[in-house]
């Protein structure tokens, strides 16, 4: 199996259509947003479960108590195999004015990428726009939006600076990325190419977790140096957050598959809360 990269959006497939597109094989490998195709597959929308991981650490052991529970469903409902699992940083909010209270939250207008991080923001007293990414410079530029819910590495990328005045590193979520391959073409490769490539998967997926959090505090200060003032979020503001949005992960896990339960349950059980 050789293969050839292409660039986001080159094949005619969003996002969230790229989990079905590796089972039917019409695409063999891909890179997707965890929670992107948690429209499809539910289960997967746990990783971004709003103020569940406060940190970087708490956000890796989340990762491993739910990996073993991706890779099976991804096997045996959506005929892939996931190679490696990679984080982005964690979300925070990248405004044109000052926030440093639930009050100042109220009425921003905040692109989003995903229900969770929309339900965040209706829970705190602003309006979610859901728009792609290409949009977002503009949007901002001409007032559509005045916010932004994202990670420093899209800050960087977007050159925020330039429409944005202050970031609030709050963890609001923490994605991740998977990156799956058809079972059906894994299962053509001989054994010992399976093995290499699991290996590599391993590794890479190593390497990812230890060099992101070192990438958000460097990207934090390519926008620092560019102007934008981060404010570092009080001990109440984050209460507070947290607690305007408790409604929103019990909700979900109303609804969602048995072992999301699971998943949350050991991680809380892991660190204390």
């Amino acid at each position: 199996m050789s293969l050839k990269l292409r660039p986001v959006g080159a094949l005619g497939y969003k996002g969230p259509e790229l989990l079905k597109a590796v089972r039917d094989g019409v695409v063999p490998v891909s890179d997707m947003l965890t929670s992107g195709v948690a429209g499809d597959e539910p289960l997967f929308g746990v990783v971004t479960l709003p103020f569940l991981v406060q940190n970087f650490e708490e956000g890796k052991l989340l990762n491993d108590i739910a990996r073993p529970y991706f890779d099976q469903v991804a096997e045996e409902k959506w005929n892939q195999k996931i190679l490696y699992i990679a984080p982005w940083p964690a979300a925070g909010f990248w405004t044109k004015d000052e926030v440093k209270s639930l009050e100042d939250m109220k009425g921003l207008k905040m692109r989003t990428y995903d229900e969770n991080g929309a339900l965040v923001v209706e829970a705190a007293g602003g309006t979610p726009y859901p728009l792609p990414f290409s949009e977002v410079y503009s949007s901002l530029a001409t007032g559509v939006i005045d916010s932004v819910l994202t990670s420093t590495p899209t800050a960087v990328d977007a050159k925020f600076w330039e429409v944005l005045d202050y970031y609030v590193p709050a963890s609001v979520t923490m994605a991740t990325n998977l990156v799956t391959v058809n079972l059906d073409e894994f299962n053509k490769l001989d054994k010992e190419t399976q093995e290499a490539i699991i290996q590599a998967g391993k590794e890479m997926e190593e390497e990812m977790w230890e060099k992101v959090a070192q990438l958000d505090k460097e990207k934090e200060a390519v926008v620092n140096e560019n102007g934008i003032t981060t404010l570092t979020p009080s001990q109440e503001f984050l209460n507070e957050l947290s607690e305007v949005t408790e409604d929103i992960r019990q909700n979900w896990l109303e609804s969602a598959p048995a072992e999301a339960k699971e998943i949350v349950d050991k991680f809380k059980e892991e660190v204390g809360r």
